[in-house]
This record gives C-alpha cells, structure tokens and sequence, in this order.
C-alpha cells in the first residue's frame, strides 16, 4: 500500500532515516512514522575491530555443505578472546561430521592453493571433488588432509593447469605416496575422466620459471612432442620428457641452463633429465624446428653431445677394465675397483 500525504498527494516524500519518518517536503507533515529500514545496514561487529565489512547477514548459503551451514558460523580472528575461542570450537562440535570433514578439508585446500598461487576457481572444484568423495564413503577413514590433497591435484588437471605430485605434497603435510593412494581410489570411486596428461602443459610453467624464452620454449615444445611421436620415450613420464627437451633446446642455444637447474623446477632428478636426453640426442635432427637458430651455427655441436658419447663408450670398457690396464698401473685409490661406474 502507498503512502501519499493528504495535502500534496503528488509530492515525493523524504524519508527521514534517524527517526524513521516520512515526510512531505511541501507542508512538513509526517506522513509515517516508526518505519523500518529494508535498506543495507554498514555495520559489523567483529571483535570490535575498525575497518571496512560491510556485512549484514553473513555469507550465502554453501551447497557444499549440509543443513548446518544455514547456522551461525563464529570465527575468530587474530587476537580474539578466550570466550570467541571457546564459541567457535563448541560450534565446530556441534557441525555434524561430514560438515566438519567438509570445513577441514576446504581450509586444508585453501592454504595448498594459497602456497602454489592457484585460482579460486580451482580451489572450488577441488571442493565439489571432496563433497563428491565424501558422499560416495569410498574413502572412509583416509586421511582428510591427503583426500584434500589428492582432490587439488585432480582439480588442477579438470582445469588444464596440472601441477605435479610433487608440487602438491611440497604445498601439504602429507606423504606423496598418501596423495597418490588418494587419487587413485578417488578415480575409481568416482569414476573421473581425466584428460591424458602431456609435456606440452608444463612447457609454459617450466620455461617461465626459468626464465627462458618464448623460442625456446617452442623449441622445447616441438622435441617433446616430436620424440613422443618418433617413440623415442616409452615408458617416461611427461614431466622427464619436459625437462628433457628443455635442456636439448637450451643447450643448443644461448640460453644454456644445466640439467640439475631444470630438474630442481620439473620436479625430476638430474639423472633422469640426462638419461631422458640421452635418448633424443640420436635422433636430434629430427626433433628441432627447421627454423631453429642454433648458437654454434649447426646441430652437431650441441653442448653435451660430446660427453655423452664419451660416457656411451666408457660404459663399453668398464666391464672388461682388469684386461684393459696395464700391469704396473698405480690406481689413485688402491684398486681397480675404485673406478666409477659412468
């Protein structure tokens, strides 16, 4: 029903919010009063703390979690009393149980995601994934903080960003192998398609974290995906492959970065990036781009070739090293068998 004032029933009353009155602004009548506010309230009180939360009713309602997520949630904040403390944790005990595995888990994913940079949109799906796992009771008893865990890394790959195991437990406090049980039963359980992943969707991390160049990393690009197709790497992983394919292409350029450097940002031992390397060297013409500007000016002075085909004959002698020596060879340490393996 519509308030008009007798008087002036055109005029376009004033609202008068302190003492909750309207008002004609041609005569001054009050034409209502004791009105209540539907408007935004700009307050909060937050342990009594200054600054802007211009909240009025708390968050919206979380599909995530059950019915006790339409009662009130305390939080406490830095500072907070021992009487704040004491509300917050009795509301945590009267959460149900797969709410409260739900808000463990979701500060669990929040803080991995914070320590490895990811998006918000990630750290949603691996929410939607833990929701899913906890309604299937496929891993009842699993720890929490290793499901949460295994549900980012599955979140990284659904959103075409994966990251590595190794990544995701250095962000935990978990055990790569408790992540890698997880996933593998979350998979089964939940029966998730993920999309095979290759060496291509690490290049752009890996490069930029090494601070290489676009060609480069096209390069790069190009070897990988030339030695997957030439079968050069059965059996490696696409991390080996990236890391590997790295190194050829720096190494051939001016950028040169060592193996050790790329394996500590791949996540992969130094031997695996040689060994890995090991196996494209041969077929070298093969993998770069024709366009490709090596910087000796051609393919076969690619540095670390050299050694390679030297460790490649020594593995040759070193079985038959006692027949090889002679006789009155002094040995540094004492015995042929000091000679090291590669």
């Amino acid at each position: 029903m519509s308030v008009e004032c007798p008087i002036h029933p055109g005029a376009h009353l004033v609202e008068d919010h302190r003492a909750g009155d309207l008002i004609c602004p041609e005569c001054g009548l009050v034409v209502g009063d004791r009105l209540v506010d539907v408007g935004t309230e700009w307050r909060s009180f937050n342990n009594e703390k200054s600054g802007a939360d211009p909240s009025r009713v708390g968050a919206p309602e979380n599909p995530l979690f059950g019915s006790s997520d339409l009662s009130t949630s305390i939080a406490v904040g830095f500072g907070g009393s021992e009487s704040d403390q004491s509300l917050a944790n009795a509301q945590r005990r009267n959460m149900n149980n797969t709410d409260r595995q739900m808000s463990q888990a979701m500060s669990v994913i929040r803080e991995m995601s914070a320590r490895i940079h990811l998006s918000k949109s990630i750290e949603d799906n691996a929410a939607k994934v833990f929701r899913d796992v906890l309604d299937s009771k496929a891993l009842k008893g699993k720890n929490n903080e290793a499901q949460a865990a295994a549900c980012l890394y599955i979140a990284c790959r659904k959103e075409g960003v994966p990251r590595t195991f190794k990544e995701i437990c250095a962000a935990s406090r978990v055990s790569k192998k408790e992540i890698g049980r997880c996933f593998k039963l979350i998979i089964k359980s939940l029966e998730t398609n993920l999309e095979q992943i290759t060496s291509a969707d690490f290049m752009s991390r890996f490069c930029g974290n090494l601070g290489l160049s676009h060609s480069i990393q096209a390069a790069a690009t190009r070897i990988a995906k030339k030695a997957v197709e030439l079968d050069l790497v059965a059996g490696r992983s696409p991390i080996s492959i990236a890391a590997a394919a790295i190194y050829m292409a720096s190494q051939a350029s001016n950028e040169k970065k060592t193996a050790k450097e790329i394996g500590e940002i791949a996540g992969a031992a130094e031997v695996t990036v040689k060994q890995t390397y090991r196996l494209l060297h041969p077929r070298a013409k093969e993998l770069f781009p024709e366009d490709f500007k090596f910087a000796n000016g051609e393919i076969g002075e690619i540095a670390g070739a050299a050694e390679v085909t030297v460790k490649q004959t020594y593995r040759l002698l070193h079985p038959r090293a006692k027949e090889l020596f002679p006789e009155d060879f002094k040995f540094a340490n004492g015995g042929i068998e000091s000679l090291p393996l590669s």
